[in-house]
């Protein structure tokens, strides 16, 4: 009987220091009382251009085109923020960089990340030019890395995943505040988003920057069964000459049950967290469908369509590609649903056909 007493006793004080230390807490730490939390996604045309604002701290990720300066400036000074502790360019395009000199002729920067320190654009080197007067150089982040915004954790999930295309360069960054978390995509594609998928990172987030202001490359399906997100932005401007949001991307998110907001339609959208819930604010009221494109049943009626895979060089082809008449049979395989399903099975498009 004292044996068990003494064994009680000493279970007791265990869970005692447990609960001093918060070992074994694995839930998410809530923010102080008072905290703030807050992300503007700017309006700033066919462009990205996000600032991101916690407990005073500020980070802005990405600055819309060069012509968007003026307003960079301008939307910075509105809002006070003459220091911006963080400036994330996520990748060199002229459409994430070219605004940033605005922004930086305002505030004064403490720290600048980019996955390069040199590409061939005036966009950029402009962007380098406006750090070097700040006194900043670029730093590349490391995948892995964390750094705190206030109360805010901020991970790089993927930088420079390929070199050959600089939208998979893209700077992927997760944001948690409290239950809430925000996934900053940049331009990545499909080829970063299965690269992501396996990395044993956490991707679900609450709100998903879509990729590549909802290029077809972008959102794949796969993508979204990990990310899970509960609402979507994207960052696009009206009547652009791509065709974004695609069809394709639209379709994917009405599967997913993911809310959507649009700057071609919403204009700036602001969301805000308490560390638990969310609230939207748009500049403007859509006048017409966020998903207008898709027509109203795509959901029930987006099957796919047909596909040919080989099974030993595991591509996967549109069924009058040429590679398809040269396949042997033990090595066909006839399919019909979506794509990323393939993808998700392992196998790759054509490079000839691209289906």
């Amino acid at each position: 009987m004292r044996t068990d007493k003494r064994i009680l006793a000493f279970l007791l004080i265990i869970a005692f220091v447990f609960s001093l230390c918060g070992c074994g807490d694995s839930g998410p730490k809530m923010p102080s009382e008072g905290s703030e939390f807050a992300v503007h996604f700017i309006d700033v045309g066919q462009a990205d251009a996000a600032l991101v604002i916690c407990n005073g701290k500020t980070m802005l990720i990405d600055g819309g085109n060069t012509d968007s300066s003026n307003l960079m400036y301008s939307y910075l000074k509105t809002h006070n923020v003459k220091h911006l502790d963080y400036v994330v360019a996520s990748h060199a395009h002229g459409d994430h960089v070219g605004g940033l000199p605005g922004a930086l002729n305002y505030a004064t920067v403490g720290k600048a990340l980019c996955p390069v320190t040199d590409f061939d654009s005036s966009a950029f080197r402009n962007f380098v030019k406006y750090l070097t007067k700040r006194g900043v150089d670029i730093t590349v982040p490391e995948t892995g890395d964390t750094f705190m915004l206030g109360e805010a954790e901020c991970t790089v999930l993927a930088v420079n995943t390929t070199d050959n295309e600089p939208n998979n360069t893209s700077i992927v960054l997760r944001i948690v505040y409290g239950e809430t978390s925000f996934l900053f995509t940049g331009d990545a594609e499909r080829e970063v988003e299965l690269a992501l998928a396996s990395s044993g990172f956490e991707l679900e987030s609450t709100v998903l920057k879509v990729g590549h202001h909802g290029s077809y490359s972008s959102t794949s399906y796969v993508f979204l069964r990990n990310v899970m997100p509960k609402y979507a932005v994207i960052s696009v401007g009206r009547g652009n000459d791509y065709g974004h949001p695609t069809p394709e991307v639209l379709s994917r998110l009405r599967d997913a049950e993911v809310k959507v907001f649009r700057t071609d339609k919403h204009g700036t959208v602001i969301c805000t967290s308490d560390g638990k819930n969310l609230i939207f604010g748009t500049e403007k009221t859509p006048k017409d469908d966020v998903m207008d494109g898709i027509g109203s049943n795509s959901v029930t009626t987006d099957s796919g369509r047909d596909y040919v895979a080989n099974k030993s060089s595991m591509k996967f082809h549109y069924p009058d590609c040429a590679s398809v008449s040269k396949m042997s049979e033990e090595n066909r395989l006839d399919f019909h649903g979506k794509r990323d399903e393939l993808i998700t099975q392992g196998y790759d498009p054509c490079g000839s056909c691209k289906p």
